[in-house]
């Protein structure tokens, strides 16, 4: 494949990024999906579920090797798997991006360790209930944290208020150490709590059943990309990472 894309690409300071979940989009219409949804997405959410971390399954490396034929989107795939070292360099050659692994299955040193020799963006995931603290230590070998607002398993299930604080936090932690890094949220966003996590200093916001569930996907996704910069404006939030950061960003 070509050569990859960043996770930082394209990001704007101040202002929030969308990533459709294509977990609740038409699976038999699926390249049709993304290209209809594509004007107001930022980067493609793909969630990848084996039915042993998670209660479901879902798709796997050819899906996504079919889609990208389709889009240029950025991918960004969350493996929620209890093996993803069996299937960071398949998920690699389909064209993925980056992938998020989740803290919880552990052997995190050596799943960074693959993400970047495959020259992939490493992603760092955790469920609601995993403390921040198990995540903090490796915030410094990450492109991307993503914090569970649902229980991951099933799109369509309500925001969990609980997490907000744990954003608030991994926010503070990331802009004290000066970090680049992406803080994704993804579970129950919509225009009613894409301004709630905004708030709490989430930046990149991934919603599924809001988007692919609306009549009308492209005009769902902005309003979620603007009732969270609206939030931002209103409480003079400044704009994500450092400015040595954003100075040094293509």
């Amino acid at each position: 494949m070509g050569q990859r894309a960043s996770i930082h690409s394209g990001r704007s300071a101040g202002s929030t990024r969308v990533a459709p979940s294509i977990l609740s989009a038409d699976y038999a219409r699926l390249a049709e999906e993304v290209i209809r949804v594509a004007p107001e997405a930022d980067l493609l959410h793909v969630d990848v579920m084996d039915g042993h971390f998670v209660p479901n399954l879902t798709i796997g490396p050819p899906v996504v090797k079919s889609v990208r034929r389709h889009s240029d989107l950025y991918f960004d795939c969350h493996l929620m798997m209890d093996n993803p070292d069996q299937y960071l360099t398949a998920f690699s050659d389909a064209g993925a991006d980056g992938c998020s692994v989740h803290v919880e299955v552990g052997g995190t040193a050596e799943l960074i360790a693959q993400m970047r020799e495959l020259g992939l963006d490493v992603g760092l995931a955790m469920n609601p209930g995993t403390p921040f603290e198990v995540c903090e230590p490796w915030l410094d070998q990450v492109d991307l944290l993503l914090l569970m607002t649902v229980q991951p398993g099933f799109g369509g299930q309500s925001f969990i208020d609980e997490v907000v604080p744990k954003i608030s936090r991994a926010r503070r932690a990331i802009d004290a150490l000066g970090l680049d890094i992406e803080l994704e949220v993804d579970g129950g966003i919509n225009a009613r709590t894409a301004p709630v996590v905004a708030k709490a200093g989430a930046r990149l916001l991934v919603a599924g059943t809001a988007i692919f569930g609306h009549d009308d996907p492209v005009t769902a996704a902005r309003e979620i990309r603007e009732a969270a910069d609206a939030a931002l404006t209103a409480t003079g939030a400044g704009p994500p990472g450092t400015a040595e950061a954003n100075a040094g960003r293509t």
